[in-house]
């Protein structure tokens, strides 16, 4: 494999450099001062795909685990500030892909063509309607259109146009309802304007949703090297995604929110070509995770000698 090389003017402004540093210095912590138990740190890449933690999964990374904890930064709370929120946390990601096919035509004679760019921006509208329409508005949902790719020419009707997007979701049935819309309407929109539909949804992260025990776990953790007065509800329904959730369907654990703003500092989006994080947040990170391992694995150990006996 060849090197990977960094590119001038581009960075993945997300604080993904911090989460591995956190991980770093949680093994050196728990050097120091060893959890009830072992601990596997683990150093995932690719979760920006979606498919980093399913990686790490069929490679058998978290075979004989017992729990699982993890954390990203977020520099809308300054460093010292935890969200350790029991229940939804983050969305499910699923993506979506839209073809619609049609014959194309000179743009003078548009009657001899199945025009598949008005159809587009009637899918476009039509789509939009889902979350409005046949969502319960109690429900959090998004349906995001995301690219639209079409045609060559100025004065040439393509014969096919290609739509793009992301579909979030809290809950299985919300997530169910949500792809089914999309089809149907992918296909009847198209069907109105002599077109066909290709239509192909691929399934991203589960949601996130945090269990009582295991964030009771990172809670005391975090008051224990932080303070009570550390732990901070998020505040609003978060429907970004992280692929930690795939974790979460074979062990239990929980995902926080670490501040990562400075004092006096703006609030920055994730994202943002302006994001970055404040490096005291790199000790907190490590204490909070390290601590919430040496919890969890007293807790646990407790009941493995509760059993024996």
């Amino acid at each position: 494999m060849s090197p990977r090389i960094a590119t001038t003017g581009v960075m993945h402004a997300c604080g993904h450099d911090v989460h591995a540093t956190w991980a770093v210095g949680a093994a050196a912590l728990l050097a120091r001062e060893p959890a009830a138990g072992d601990v596997v740190v683990l150093l995932q890449p690719a979760e920006e795909t979606g498919k980093g933690a399913l990686a790490m999964l069929e490679g058998g990374a978290i075979e004989g685990v017992s729990a699982i904890f993890g954390a990203h930064v977020d520099r809308r709370l300054p460093v010292g500030q935890v969200v350790a929120d029991e229940g939804s946390l983050a969305a499910a990601a699923d993506t979506f892909t839209i073809e619609l096919v049609g014959s194309g035509a000179h743009g003078a004679r548009p009657h001899e063509a199945r025009d598949p760019i008005v159809g587009a921006a009637a899918l476009i509208q039509a789509l939009q309607t889902i979350v409005a329409r046949r969502i319960n508005p109690a429900t959090p949902a998004v349906v995001t259109v995301a690219t639209v790719h079409a045609g060559t020419a100025d004065n040439i009707i393509p014969d096919r146009s290609v739509l793009g997007g992301t579909l979030r979701t809290l809950d299985a049935g919300t997530r169910e309802l949500v792809h089914a819309e999309v089809r149907r309407l992918a296909e009847e929109t198209a069907r109105a304007h002599a077109l066909e539909a290709r239509v192909t949804v691929e399934l991203g992260p589960p949601p996130i949703v945090n269990p009582k025990e295991p964030i009771a776990w990172a809670r005391a953790a975090v008051v224990r090297t932080l303070g009570l007065e550390a732990l901070v509800p998020l505040g609003f329904t978060n429907m970004a995604a992280e692929d930690f959730a795939w974790y979460l369907e074979h062990v239990p654990g929980c995902f926080l929110r670490l501040g990562a703003c400075e004092d006096g500092g703006a609030p920055i989006a994730a994202h943002s070509p302006r994001f970055y994080a404040a490096e005291d947040a790199i000790f907190v990170g490590a204490t909070v995770l390290a601590e919430t391992a040496r919890v969890a694995s007293a807790t646990l150990a407790g009941r493995q000698k509760t059993k024996r006996r």
